[in-house]
């Protein structure tokens, strides 16, 4: 399955770092995204485009991980030539992950 058919994506641009959080539609699903979607996965996952290191930080209290994506908007999303490397772009990538 896809990551979008158990949860919702929010993003958010920072410079030339990425913000990602993942957040399950049924609380129950978040130990099997935390045991699934680690950091090196998604590291793998942008190899190409996250020139940087990724952090996930859990929020258990919400039952949500936010992902920062550190030197992977090209410069930054004013400074980069490419149309596509903004956070939601990046977000919008992550939820057809595989899982």
């Amino acid at each position: 399955m896809k990551l979008k058919e158990i949860a919702h994506i929010r993003t958010g641009d920072k410079g030339n770092s990425c913000n990602i959080c993942v957040i399950p539609y049924d609380e129950s699903d978040y130990d099997y995204i935390k045991n699934t979607l680690t950091a090196s996965r998604v590291a793998e996952y942008y190899k190409e485009i996250c020139l940087g290191t990724v952090t996930r930080y859990e929020v258990e209290s919400i039952h949500a991980f936010n992902f920062v994506l550190t030197n992977s908007l090209g410069g930054g999303v004013t400074r980069s030539l490419c149309q596509d490397r903004h956070g939601k772009s990046l977000g919008m990538a992550l939820a057809e992950l595989n899982i």
